[in-house]
């Protein structure tokens, strides 16, 4: 599977750089500034590039079999709009060169479904206090996917770890798994790549967590 890759800094993002390289896959990871990606493997492209540029992300969108998005901001207390504007132009990217499967992070605490009454009246709406922005910006994000009219999954971790690569999550689709407080970021590759392997869901959310 030729896959691109964006948020290939983050934690997440290497995560998916080793998991997919090491099962065979090519991966394309587009950065703004290559120097701050240290990993290296055969199977790994690193192009430079703006995600609010569509034009600048063609070539490495072009000829891939799906996009991973895996954006974020490192500062959760000041507003911001790298992932749905992020989101947005990737997505017109895709679109231009006519690869149609997205796979994007988004955030647990965007919906409540699923959730026990612990987490839905305490933990969640204190989280929404704290991440008020990040949830924002990752809330926006989600309505420029679902409205991409691409082949899009939308993962939703709850809080990450640099624990290790488990398998051992629980998954739920379109609602959160109940009683699942944190996944390490190695899972959370895991499970992306087990929705593009499996391609499947299609136009769905999924949770997911210990």
């Amino acid at each position: 599977m030729k896959i691109a890759l964006f948020g290939a800094t983050g934690g997440t993002g290497r995560q998916l750089i080793r998991q997919a390289c090491e099962a065979g896959d090519e991966v394309t990871a587009v950065v703004r500034d290559p120097a701050r990606l240290t990993e290296s493997h055969p199977h790994l492209t690193v192009l430079r590039g703006d995600v609010t540029d569509p034009a600048t992300l063609r070539p490495a969108i072009e000829g891939c079999d799906a996009v991973v998005s895996a954006l974020g901001s490192r500062d959760g207390r000041v507003p911001t709009t790298v992932c749905a504007a992020g989101t947005a132009g990737i997505a017109q990217a895709m679109r231009i060169v006519r690869v149609r499967r997205l796979v994007v992070v988004s955030a647990g605490t965007l919906t409540t479904e699923g959730d026990g009454p612990l987490t839905r009246l305490i933990m969640k709406p204190l989280l929404g206090n704290l991440l008020k922005h990040t949830i924002a910006d990752k809330r926006r994000m989600e309505e420029v996917v679902r409205a991409s009219g691409l082949e899009w999954t939308i993962v939703r971790p709850p809080m990450l770890t640099d624990g290790p690569h488990t398998g051992a999550y629980r998954s739920a689709v379109d609602r959160n798994v109940r009683g699942a407080l944190r996944v390490s970021r190695a899972d959370l590759a895991d499970c992306i790549l087990q929705c593009l392997l499996h391609n499947e869901p299609i136009n769905a959310a999924v949770s997911i967590g210990y």
